[in-house]
């Protein structure tokens, strides 16, 4: 699904303490690609990736998104918008204790209307023998991929992925792009990625960077190298 934002503003603060987080972002991301937000801490990439998402609000401009727009929506039409066409994966993986690995990605499966084959998605993700499993006998990459199934689970259009490796060791974090490469082939889904990590931008089909709230650099990346041929 195309996202295109439109000159988005965001401040955060009042008064003398106001700050603007974003200042005029424009760009477009296509269908089916994969897009890395590049930046230091502090560039804006989290604010932009989460006023995508509809967990925060921007203070002007607006994000389309296929048929929708952000502009237009109440509460009730975020929630849907989140529900029907969004997957969130963050850094920290935010599974249900006390559920399995199965039950933790059915959990989503309940509010799709098109939910994936959740056996055909726990061999794809490579958890179906760790599938009875509770969060805390998985290790941390296992735990990744689980909160990934959980996101994928409800087979959106996007997935909006938050420092997916940023818990992560070399090896697995490596593991865990190659999983999402692979599920952007199998599903086509428009997968965005925020990450500080330079090397990631080179699996990416655009990569936009970011500087003080602003997009500095905007580009097709011509010859995508596979995840597992990165190095940093």
């Amino acid at each position: 699904m195309k996202i295109k934002i439109n000159d988005i503003h965001k401040f955060y603060g009042e008064n003398e303490s106001r700050v603007e987080v974003l200042k005029g972002i424009d760009c477009e991301i296509n269908d089916g690609e994969i897009c890395v937000l590049l930046g230091p801490s502090g560039s804006g990439k989290s604010t932009l990736l989460n006023i995508i998402g509809g967990i925060e609000s921007a203070d002007s401009g607006n994000i389309e998104i296929g048929d929708s727009n952000t502009l237009n929506m109440n509460e009730k039409d975020l929630t849907l918008y989140r529900r029907n066409h969004l997957g969130f994966v963050f850094q920290f993986y935010n599974l249900i204790p006390n559920l399995t690995v199965k039950e933790n990605i059915e959990v989503c499966a309940y509010i799709s209307s098109n939910p994936l084959d959740i056996d055909e998605l726990l061999n794809v993700l490579g958890l179906y023998e760790h599938k009875d499993k509770i969060p805390s006998q998985l290790s941390g990459g296992q735990q990744q991929r689980c909160a990934i199934g959980r996101a994928l689970v409800k087979n959106p259009a996007i997935l909006l992925c938050d420092e997916p490796t940023g818990a992560l060791d070399y090896h697995t974090s490596k593991e865990i792009l190659t999983l999402i490469e692979r599920i952007n082939k199998k599903y086509n889904n428009t997968i965005i990625i925020v990450t500080h990590n330079d090397a990631i931008k080179n699996m990416a089909n655009r990569v936009l960077k970011m500087h003080d709230g602003q997009i500095t650099q905007n580009y097709i990346n011509e010859a995508p190298i596979s995840a597992t041929d990165l190095d940093w």
